[in-house]
């Protein structure tokens, strides 16, 4: 089902409730460290503003929990957004009540006001609907281009649509057009790379996968997990006693499926969890008592790349060995270069994997980079969206 976008509607003059992910990290003096979700969402801003809209926008930063924790305003937001934007950024000091009816009544076509932290009160997270309706009252149209909340019934983004109309900004529309065409009909050769630590984190996406892909390539401390259910010694590597079972019956369902399933053949082992920690290549089956796996080996990234050269298609969400530290980076960065030389339509999900792919400066590379975390995962699992399902259809 297509869904109503910013285009598709008249906005001239109109009151524009907007819903925003700018849960944005910040040091201790309130300064704001990374303003990527910012960024990402000035296409939709632009373009309302350049349509003659007023903006009232609402977000969340951290968790609150009902209570108002300074160090969780959006002040330090409302100064970098009036930077990013060229104009000044109005600031209500609440997102319901008096404050906010007055700031956004006031609010001329042109100009930008942020409501201050959803999360302050616990009716948003409980999908209040009275106080769905405060917010709603305050606008004309809604739009939503906050992907990262979007598995999530809040009263911003779910609740609000039983009052006003809800649209998608560019941001959610992007997001739904490459994981959404990715799953439902892939340009193929599929290739899912899925690492990480814990294979507990990324069953849902693993079975799912299965039922789609034609290679899944299992990397990161997960891939210990499936190594034992094959019957390998994984020394002190990372791996879940209790999911064994579970990898074995993974890797039977796959075969099954057709499934090509590329898991390390060598490993970088060390002798502890550090930086400069002495370490050597082995085959997979020779990993030794006291020593431990932190990345996958050479002859491994060689054919994880063979794999990814003719995807036409290609879902990344994990890393392959602790990237953090350079010594074990490499199986990380071989996949980023490869998944970036493929030519495959390319979709990059999870803060490691993008902090990864931005270490080796390939991000450009990439058709999307999504913002969503959770919600990504969510989204690669096949679970409803219910941010997505209330967006109005065409």
């Amino acid at each position: 089902m297509k869904k109503k976008t910013i285009r598709d509607i008249d906005v001239n003059n109109k009151k524009v409730f907007i819903r925003v992910d700018f849960n944005v990290p910040m040091d201790e003096n309130q300064n704001i460290t990374n303003d990527k979700r910012i960024r990402a969402t000035l296409p939709t801003l632009n373009y309302l503003l350049e349509h003659n809209a007023a903006l009232i926008l609402a977000c969340h930063v951290g968790r609150p929990k009902g209570q108002r924790v300074p160090e969780l305003s959006v002040k330090p937001i409302v100064k970098r957004l009036s930077e990013l934007l060229g104009k000044e950024v109005k600031y209500a000091d609440d997102c319901v009540g008096e404050a906010a009816q007055k700031a956004a009544a006031a609010l001329k076509p042109g100009e930008v006001l942020l409501l201050e932290n959803l999360r302050y009160h616990n009716e948003e997270t409980k999908n209040d609907p009275g106080f769905a309706k405060q917010l709603a009252s305050l606008a004309d149209v809604a739009v939503d281009d906050a992907f990262g909340v979007s598995h999530r019934a809040h009263a911003s983004n779910v609740g609000i649509a039983q009052y006003i109309e809800v649209v998608s900004g560019f941001l959610i529309e992007k997001e739904i057009k490459f994981i959404g065409q990715a799953l439902a009909d892939p340009q193929r050769p599929f290739v899912a790379i899925i690492g990480g630590a814990k294979v507990s984190d990324k069953i849902g996406v693993i079975s799912n996968m299965l039922e789609k892909v034609d290679t899944l390539i299992i990397g990161g401390g997960m891939a210990y997990t499936f190594l034992k259910a094959q019957g390998y010694n994984v020394g002190n590597s990372l791996f879940e006693e209790d999911k064994v079972a579970l990898a074995g019956d993974l890797l039977a369902k796959a075969k099954a499926k057709n499934v090509n399933v590329i898991l390390p053949v060598d490993i970088v082992i060390a002798d502890k969890f550090a930086a400069d920690a002495k370490h050597e290549i082995v085959a997979a089956d020779k990993i030794r008592d006291g020593w431990m796996g932190l990345d996958c080996g050479p002859e491994t990234s060689k054919r994880n790349a063979a794999a990814l050269k003719n995807a036409k298609t290609v879902v990344w969400n994990g890393p392959m060995g602790v990237f953090e530290f350079d010594a074990f980076a490499k199986g990380t960065e071989a996949v980023a270069k490869a998944v970036a030389d493929s030519g495959a339509i390319s979709i990059v999900g999870g803060g490691d994997s993008i902090a990864a792919l931005k270490k080796t400066g390939l991000s450009d590379k990439i058709s999307h980079i999504s913002t969503g975390g959770g919600a990504t995962l969510e989204f690669l699992e096949g679970k409803p969206m219910p941010g997505i399902e209330a967006i109005a259809d065409l």
